[in-house]
């Protein structure tokens, strides 16, 4: 199994000739409005341009798994993209009223701890908490995969959540081969962070029973940690071997 990292939380998985498309933000640099004005500086996102590989990947998607709604993981080019392309999308339940309204192929929805048939493996639909305290409500439903693959390494897509029992229960019992993170801290000017703490990304890795990719940074301004920061301080735990941290366009094995 392989993994295209393109920017922020938009990656590709390819497995047995599939190319399985997850969160498409692919609009231009600066094509979205800054997300916090205050305590972090108003840069408009995204912050970066996609990389210069990314067509000859996004040529090749066959599926799309959207964990949410927010532009930072389904933009108005990820959405034209989808259509013209007519990519089957896989997505949550509570999600499917606006995805058909896009006008999207959505062909399988899922309810939280629902298992069903993906790509002749199985898919499970996981909770996921988009923020510490009140700040969760308003930022809506959001769901993590976790996904099995014929002859493929088992993943867990935790997607925009922080460190809840749900996460914990797929890390310890579910044991994917391999675990992304949104490793970013975002947070608005208001309110408790969106995403995991460091602390509890660092929680996160150490729990989990085999590789991790961390994802979520340096692409929109309300993400204040960097792929520096989080190297720095897996070094200081021992812990940098166990995490991927690729650089947008970057391509990496799951052995």
């Amino acid at each position: 199994m392989k993994i295209h990292h393109l920017r922020s939380a938009s990656f590709v998985i390819e497995a047995n000739h599939q190319f399985i498309l997850v969160d498409p933000m692919l609009g231009k640099k600066g094509s979205l409005s800054p997300f916090a004005f205050f305590r972090h500086k108003p840069r408009k996102n995204p912050l970066v341009e996609m990389p210069a590989n990314s067509q000859s990947i996004l040529n090749k998607v066959t599926q799309c798994l959207i964990t949410h709604l927010h532009p930072d993981h389904l933009d108005a080019e990820g959405i034209n993209f989808l259509k013209e392309k007519n990519i089957p999308i896989t997505a949550s339940r509570k999600d499917e009223k606006t995805l058909r309204k896009k006008g999207l192929n959505l062909v399988q929805t899922l309810d939280y701890w629902e298992k069903d048939v993906f790509l002749e493996g199985k898919i499970v639909g996981i909770p996921a908490c988009h923020g510490y305290g009140f700040i969760a409500k308003p930022m809506g439903n959001v769901m993590g995969f976790y996904i099995e693959l014929p002859n493929s390494k088992s993943i867990y897509i935790s997607s925009d959540t922080i460190y809840t029992s749900d996460v914990d229960k797929v890390l310890n019992e579910l044991k994917p081969e391999l675990s992304v993170v949104a490793a970013g801290s975002a947070q608005f000017d208001l309110g408790s962070p969106l995403l995991m703490s460091p602390k509890d990304v660092l929680k996160f890795i150490q729990n989990s029973p085999n590789k991790v990719y961390a994802n979520h940074m340096e692409a929109v301004n309300h993400c204040p940690t960097t792929k520096e920061n989080l190297r720095d301080t897996l070094e200081s735990n021992q812990l940098l071997e166990k995490v991927f941290i690729p650089e947008d366009g970057e391509v990496f094995i799951v052995e």
